[in-house]
């Protein structure tokens, strides 16, 4: 049976207000080093420069109840002051804190938690060594 480096492929998110929605992404992402590598009318694809995959593709949702609510979704964030970017983005680009970045040493992890503008529960998590 062959191994990969990461069990998820990629993962899809359905935005009420796609243009709401791709501003926050676009901004939370770039701070990690994830970009939006394509764009189409109601869609953007986002994954790091160098791995298309795992990705995230967040797209206009056809109606209300198609809209995805309830998400969490952790990414990963190279160091410490790219988390506190990340909360600083999020913010700056329409999200809400849901916990400033600290560290939490149940996990041996230094992490920030925000809502997008779905509600969504979206996390950048920088593990610790020690």
């Amino acid at each position: 049976m062959e191994t990969t480096a990461s069990f998820v492929h990629h993962l899809g998110l359905f935005a009420s207000d796609f243009e709401a929605g791709e501003r926050f992404y676009t901004a939370v992402l770039d701070v990690l080093g994830i970009a939006v590598g394509h764009r189409a009318d109601g869609v953007a694809e986002c994954w790091s420069p160098e791995h298309d995959t795992p990705s995230l593709s967040l797209e206009r949702a056809e109606n209300e109840a198609a809209v995805t609510r309830g998400a969490h979704i952790a990414f990963t964030a190279a160091t410490r002051d790219a988390v506190d970017a990340f909360h600083a983005a999020a913010l700056a680009a329409g999200g809400t804190s849901r916990h400033a970045p600290r560290s939490w040493s149940e996990y041996r992890a230094y992490c920030a938690f925000v809502s997008d503008p779905d509600g969504n529960n979206i996390e950048a998590v920088h593990k610790e060594t020690s």
